[in-house]
């Protein structure tokens, strides 16, 4: 079965609907899958945009999750997510932008990540906690209201103390392929990224990839 989204997707009202409260979820800290990844952290006070012409996956699943970090004061808060993971991916001009404001004498200070230009840029084992997502996407085979712990067309729970329920809704598919894609994260993981052409770049001011 083929399923083909266009348009955009709050996926902050989403996550907020997949993830129980912060108490149920703290409680959790199993790993719940083979080859998941070591560690979970905390997450910085900035999100970041990413962009990309086109996002190619193979073993796709999401599910909700809460993101423990800190403001950029220091103070801790936590973010409701949707992890978007895939078994293996390949992305084709990606661009990752990060503003710093507030920085004396400079202003904001904008850093900028570009690569897979020539060559796509390959991941595996790739987690990305989305805040929110505009894409045209086209997933093959989907299953849709899955228990998280039992999406195992994907990479698996991270695990680790992660704030995700087991039992909470999930998606999942055979491959998953997004186009024109602009994302707000709060974090990306993966078991290897291999970035070709990789260009950085920092500039004052707010320049961000969309």
């Amino acid at each position: 079965m083929e399923s083909q989204v266009r348009g955009g997707t709050r996926w902050k009202r989403f996550a907020v609907v997949m993830v129980p409260s912060v108490a149920a979820t703290a409680a959790i800290g199993v790993a719940l899958a083979q080859g998941a990844l070591a560690a979970s952290f905390s997450v910085s006070g900035q999100s970041f945009k990413v962009s990309a012409d086109k996002l190619t996956g193979q073993g796709f699943a999401q599910y909700g999750a809460l993101d423990s970090g800190y403001t950029l004061d220091g103070q801790k808060t936590i973010h409701p997510v949707a992890v978007s993971s895939f078994k293996s991916a390949s992305i084709n001009n990606m661009c990752q932008s990060v503003v710093t404001p507030n920085i004396p004498l400079l202003g904001s200070v904008s850093l900028m990540l570009r690569a897979g230009g020539d060559k796509p840029v390959e991941a595996d084992n790739l987690y990305i906690d989305v805040a929110d997502l505009n894409a045209d996407a086209v997933f093959n085979n989907i299953d849709i209201g899955v228990a998280a712990k039992d999406a195992a067309k994907g990479p698996g729970m991270k695990g680790n103390g992660e704030m995700a329920n087991p039992y909470g809704f999930a998606q999942q598919a055979d491959s998953a392929t997004l186009t024109d894609v602009k994302q707000t994260a709060w974090a990306t993981t993966a078991g290897t990224f291999k970035l070709s052409g990789l260009k950085m770049s920092l500039a004052t001011g707010a320049k961000e990839c969309y």
